[in-house]
């Protein structure tokens, strides 16, 4: 009976219950309509709750008792929504601001960007990895301001040249010390798989990057990888597969039909003003010989009479291999990349992982110019006793490649200096002089012409203007240039919690890189020819660091106070071996034993280390008022014992004007900031790790005698260059921070710069790097972005950065007030860039001489020309002058971004106003004579008849030296516009992906490098700091489309 009763009791209950509840439906979308799968519904104050299904729509049964709803989920807002008799609810999540709780990374830690008082540019992975990049560094350009890079060549795996805030130096590094989660990197950044990065973050001033003390006088770059995330585990892979060619066209240059008759005026020229011929005679003459100068008669004509003596070409001349000129059709190909990513992680309350693997294998557009890579990586971080957290992270790679050399400029195994001027009559494969047919070689395959083959095949020899005896498909082909790069870097901690305010951290990090090279000259044709040649290079790079900080974190009531402790050593080691040997034994075997003289066996070992002592106070009152103090105390083996010692520190405050009584009511006032920083760092990358020493150097032996070579002195006072930077800004953010932005200005005065000090021949004449120099960087940089339009279904957001930089050396050595290198001159009061050339004046219309300013009156050269101007012919007479700078009035970078629906289109252009480039490959081009040398389309403007107004001088084979001379000539605007990178995304909707039981997933389209606007076609104006233009890899231009699934 008593059973029975409480069955009863507990069906009349739960009906009770089930009476008291009651069913409501819903749907929860984002800003734009969309719904939100897996959104958190749950009744506030009760254990009842449910998330939402793929489109975002939910059922709940709540209890008689509920009176709000609380919806939350990963990256949106949290809402709130009262109960009310309603059966159905729509409910609309914003998304977070996430840059409210944005991080900067800073030296031993980060600060909320809210609170930073640096200055620093960061992006991250979220906005760089859908462009297909390969190497991490591409994602930094033009994307902040501050930072000025050169165009990366083409060769996989390249990376861009970058500096921050101008230039530093003369003679030691003036690139950025890069850091990799915390501790400086001595491996290359290609090494790393960008699908590893959570953030690149430039830090600029020397307030934020004195903790980095003697290496940090040019910025830093610090890198910091990916860790798995809280209660998330995820699976995802990445395929992405594309194509790449040329990203810049070539000169433009004359073709076969143009080239003869203006290298017949050259001859032609030749004997009228440099032998005194008369103009018929030497026309006649011209027309007789012009086939002996060039070599090769391309033409269905006799010698004698390709081009007639009025210098036109024959009307009846058809080219015989007009198939075979396009050098480059034969040296290029379209390249190909593939790329796959594999990640997995994921974390609970107390352990977090992240592992990845990548593989990336990219063909250039020239042949044989092949890269491939494999990375991993696993990042494990726990915390197994509530005062105790470790981890480790440790990656790898793999790098194996074979590249075309462009080491040279000019060099004749360079592809792009051979194809470029080589010139239009020339073919690359043998052919009858007489019907034009091709000739085989003795296994009957196309015989490649050498230029010098008249003995083996009875044709004419190329000029030495057109590289006669090499040939560079061949040499490209034949010879090899392999390279493998093997590293591993590991990162590890151990971080002990004292108290909730007291905690200390040890920290171990080893980067090793093993480097393997070996190049074979083939015994065909070329340098190895006719013995075969090889080298081989291997080189062991290791770094060790380890630091220990103890961190002190407190806030009492409106005072908020950090204070960082700690010691650092590193250990650096570089194990360098190299050895050359020629006399090829057996044919087809290049390995290093098969050569049998030795003709060059060196090795050696340097070492550095590095012992540091640091701290940082950081003190905020209010969330109002910021203060930050750093400093470091380095000392460092490359500097004598005694001088070895030195202090770099930083100081820094922000002002949060918004918070202020006097703009709280001001409601489209988000964010005010005012922000100013002074500090001291150091530049110890001096080119040397024993420059305060006494040097010899070995292999100076005479026969069987041993000798050495003294080859430097002593300076037991040399010390590093320092680096001293002021920087105030503003930083704002507007209309509910829908536009922010930032204006700062610095001074950066760069001291104690290392020059060569030229001793007395009385006491041997010896050149000492002594502290004798300084330099000075000021300039402007401003960025905005802001949302132009935001709608339901449609978002623009564009971004704008620019930077000024002016340039000024203000010391130089007491007994070599100017020094002359190249194109440029250094002296006090001009920029590091600064060009000094011969001050060109133009060409006479009376006889299309070349003209200069002159430096002084000499009848026998100068001349009175147009209202009077005197000018000079000799170019030894020509006057130097300073002609304008290679550093950029303005450079900088614009980036769209619109968002439509599922879709999302990216445009970034990269911009530069201002500054020179000196074209010295088109100077190459545009001579006045060279037999057998390309010429640029611009001399068929030459001067050809007196009254002729022209910029381009006659053509004359006796004047080349002069014609053709370095001058300002050769100097073009440096201005230009490169549409960087193109991306379109699509987001593929969850249903498409619900049958894979996947969570997302996205398709992609990427082009980088899709077009250059400057003043030339064909100047590859962004190649370097120094403006000058010379024969490289050019830009290659790459698409590419992928795929990634997350699980």
């Amino acid at each position: 009976m008593r059973k029975l009763f409480l069955l009863l009791f507990s069906v009349v209950f739960f009906a009770a219950q089930a009476m008291a509840q009651r069913t409501i439906t819903g749907k929860v979308t984002d800003e734009k309509g969309v719904g939100l799968p897996k959104v958190s519904v749950q009744a506030k104050g009760t254990t009842f709750g449910t998330l939402t299904n793929e489109d975002g729509t939910f059922v709940i049964s709540l209890p008689a008792n509920a009176t709000e709803l609380v919806f939350t989920s990963v990256g949106m807002e949290t809402a709130e929504v009262k109960i009310t008799s309603s059966a159905s609810y729509s409910v609309q999540l914003k998304a977070v601001d996430k840059r409210l709780d944005e991080v900067v990374v800073v030296a031993y830690g980060t600060v909320k960007k809210t609170d930073f008082t640096g200055s620093a540019n960061q992006t991250s992975f979220e906005d760089f990895g859908k462009r297909g990049l390969i190497n991490p560094l591409n994602a930094i350009v033009a994307t902040g301001p501050g930072v000025q890079t050169t165009a990366a060549n083409g060769a996989p795996g390249s990376s861009p040249g970058i500096r921050i805030r101008g230039f530093g130096s003369v003679s030691a590094g003036s690139g950025p010390l890069y850091v990799v989660d915390g501790v400086a990197y001595e491996g290359g950044i290609a090494n790393i798989n960008t699908e590893d990065i959570e953030t690149i973050t430039t830090l600029k001033d020397a307030a934020t990057t004195a903790l980095w003390g003697s290496r940090a006088a040019n910025g830093v770059i610090a890198i910091t990888t990916k860790k798995g995330k809280k209660n998330k585990t995820g699976l995802s892979f990445k395929i992405v597969q594309g194509f790449s060619n040329r990203g810049l066209p070539e000169y433009d240059r004359v073709n076969a039909a143009e080239y003869y008759p203006l290298m017949w005026e050259a001859l032609k020229n030749s004997y009228q003003y440099g032998s005194g011929q008369a103009p018929a005679t030497a026309s006649l003459n011209a027309t007789n010989n012009i086939k002996a100068q060039l070599g090769y008669n391309p033409f269905n004509v006799a010698n004698n009479d390709i081009v007639r003596t009025d210098g036109t070409l024959n009307p009846a001349a058809q080219l015989l291999w007009a198939d075979d000129l396009d050098w480059n059709k034969e040296l290029e190909r379209t390249g190909s990349r593939q790329d796959v990513a594999v990640t997995y992680s994921g974390g609970n309350d107390k352990s977090d992982y992240f592992s990845s693997f990548g593989y990336t294998n990219e063909k250039g557009f020239i042949i044989r110019s092949d890269w491939r890579r494999f990375t991993g990586r696993i990042n494990v971080n726990t915390q197994p006793l509530s005062w105790f957290k470790t981890g480790l992270n440790v990656s790898g790679a793999v790098n194996t490649s074979n590249q075309a050399s462009d080491g040279s400029s000019t060099g004749y195994v360079n592809p792009f200096f051979f194809t470029r001027n080589m010139g239009p009559i020339y073919p690359v494969y043998v052919h009858n002089a007489t019907t034009g047919a091709y000739l085989r070689d003795a296994l009957g395959n196309l015989a490649y012409d050498y230029g010098n083959l008249a003995t083996t095949y009875g044709i004419s020899n190329r000029p030495a203007g057109a590289s006669s005896g090499r040939h560079i498909i061949a040499e490209t082909l034949l010879n090899q240039s392999l390279f493998k790069r093997n590293t591993i870097s590991a990162r590890t901690f151990g971080t002990i919690t004292f108290t909730p305010w007291l905690k200390f951290s040890t920290n171990f990090a080893i980067d090793i890189t093993d480097y393997n090279a070996n190049t074979y000259d083939n015994n065909k044709v070329g340098d190895g020819a006719p013995a075969g040649r090889a080298s081989k290079t291997n080189t062991k790079t290791t770094s060790y660091t380890l630091f220990e900080t103890l961190e002190f974190t407190k806030k009492i009531k409106s005072h908020d106070i950090t204070i960082l402790a700690g010691h650092e050593n590193v250990d650096y080691t570089y194990d360098y071996f190299y050895g050359f040997k020629q006399g090829q034994v057996v044919e087809g075997n290049t390995e290093f034993d098969n050569f049998s003289t030795i003709n060059t066996l060196t090795s050696r070992v340097d070492k550095r280390r590095i012992e540091s002592y640091f701290g940082r106070i950081n003190y905020s009152f209010d969330n109002k008022y910021y203060l930050s103090a750093n400093i470091r105390s380095d000392g460092n083996s490359r500097f004598i014992k005694e001088n070895r010692w030195h202090n770099f520190w930083g100081m820094s405050a922000g002002w949060r004007l918004d918070k202020e009584k006097m703009f709280r009511n001001i409601k489209w006032i988000n964010l005010l900031k005012l922000r100013t920083s002074y500090g001291q760092v150091g530049n110890e990358d001096i080119n040397t790790y024993y420059a305060f020493q006494a040097l010899y150097a070995l292999g100076y032996n005479n026969a069987a005698e041993p000798g050495v070579l003294h080859s430097q002195l002593d300076n037991p006072n040399l010390t590093w260059e320092s680096s001293n930077t002021y920087d105030f800004g503003i930083e704002f953010g507007l209309f509910r921070n829908r536009v922010r932005g930032s204006l700062e200005f610095y001074d950066r005065r760069s001291k104690g710069l290392i020059f060569d000090y030229q001793l007395p021949l009385s006491v041997g004449g010896f050149t000492v790097p002594t502290n004798i120099g300084n330099v000075s960087n000021k300039g402007i940089e401003f960025e905005v972005s802001g949302d132009v339009l935001r709608g339901k279904n449609f978002n623009w957001e564009l971004k704008l950065n620019m930077t000024t930089i002016k340039n000024k050396l203000l010391t130089m050595p007491p007994d070599n007030q100017e020094i002359i290198s190249g194109t440029k001159k250094l002296a006090v009061g001009r920029s590091r860039y600064d060009y000094w050339l011969r001050e060109w004046y133009g060409v006479d219309p009376a006889d299309g001489a070349a003209l200069y300013k002159p430096n002084v009156w000499n009848a026998a050269n100068c001349r009175i020309v147009g209202k009077g101007d005197t000018v000079t012919t000799d170019i030894n007479n020509a006057r130097y002058h300073y002609a304008g700078s290679a550093i950029p009035k303005l450079f900088g970078g614009i980036e769209n971004t619109f968002t439509i629906q599922n879709f999302e289109f990216n445009f970034l252009l990269q911009y530069q106003l201002g500054g020179k480039v000196y074209d010295a490959t088109y100077a190459g081009i545009m001579h006045a004579g060279t037999y057998g040398t390309a010429l640029h389309a611009d001399a068929l403007n030459r001067w050809r008849k007196p009254g002729d107004i022209t910029n381009v001088p006659r053509m004359d084979a006796s004047k080349t030296g002069v014609f053709d001379a370095a001058s300002d000539r050769w100097l073009v605007d440096a201005s230009f516009l490169n549409f960087r990178s193109i991306t379109m995304s699509y987001k593929i909707p969850v249903s498409l992906l619900s049958p894979i039981k996947a969570q997302g997933g996205s398709f992609f389209v990427s082009a980088e490098n899709v077009l250059l606007i400057s003043k030339r076609k064909g100047m590859n104006v962004n190649q370097g700091f120094d403006g000058v233009t010379s024969n490289v890899y050019t830009p290659s231009r790459i698409i590419t489309a992928g795929i990634n699934v997350n699980f």
